[in-house]
């Protein structure tokens, strides 16, 4: 399950990455634009806003985020990315911090390529941070003793989740499109008590969050909030420094 206000948590800092991402796309009047993985729709709805005339289509794989989407007047469905398949006239296609949960996503890509139409833009933007201390420290948590027998089947990404940029502009180039990759690191500033535990418990800690009752998931968190304060040292100020790799790609299909 997704908390829609969890998420929102640090609402403009995981903004930011969406923003960059969609400066990129060129398109003056597309006909439809897709947002999978639309999230509680906070984003969706600026899409909605720079291109007023065309058709709007989003979904969610979780119910929350599509009932959040919902009340911001989005028509928001239900549904698997790995299921969707583009309208003939989809022009642009974004997906925000979505496919580092599809394992080997790369084939998804092509059928997306090869199904939409030409001129099409297909916009990508996925979390890159899989080894760093935040990723590493809650993996190494999970597989302690203490953890290990309640959590052996718990999948927590490792930084195979996604590729490099280089790798999707291969890939992308492969499917016949032109394709603009790049990645960034944000230094992003939390402030709070342990805020990179609250930031990773809005995401990465969901699986641990499903697979625990909510006593055991107090007692992990109690556990993991040290390690994390003892990688993300908060300065005299406040300020916790968190730096967040993110890879990005805007590849247009071939005309």
């Amino acid at each position: 399950m997704w908390d829609p206000a969890k998420y929102l948590d640090y609402a403009d800092l995981r903004a930011r990455p969406f923003h960059d991402l969609t400066s990129r796309i060129t398109a003056a009047a597309p006909r439809r634009v897709v947002d999978l993985g639309c999230g509680p729709g906070n984003l969706t709805v600026s899409l909605r806003d720079r291109w007023p005339t065309a058709a709007l289509e989003c979904g969610d794989s979780s119910p929350e985020m599509v009932t959040a989407a919902r009340a911001r007047g989005l028509d928001a469905a239900l549904l698997d990315v790995c299921d969707w398949t583009p309208a003939p006239d989809t022009d642009v296609v974004v997906s925000n911090a979505v496919l580092q949960w599809v394992p080997d996503h790369g084939p998804l890509l092509r059928r997306w390529a090869a199904e939409l139409p030409p001129g099409a833009f297909l916009a990508v933007q996925v979390p890159g941070n899989f080894d760093a201390p935040s990723h590493v420290l809650t993996r190494e948590l999970a597989a302690s003793p203490r953890w290990a027998s309640r959590l052996a089947e718990v999948v927590l990404r490792e930084d195979d989740a996604v590729s490099t940029p280089l790798g999707y502009a291969n890939l992308l180039a492969d499917a016949g499109c032109g394709v603009d990759a790049w990645e960034t690191t944000y230094v992003q500033p939390l402030h709070g008590p342990r805020p990179v535990l609250e930031w990773i418990t809005g995401t990465a800690l969901r699986p641990v969050r499903a697979a625990l009752n909510d006593v055991e998931w107090e007692q992990f968190r109690a556990e993991l909030a040290p390690l994390l304060d003892g990688a993300y040292p908060a300065r005299a100020d406040g300020t916790t420094w968190f730096e967040f790799r993110r890879v990005f790609f805007v590849a247009r299909v071939s005309a």
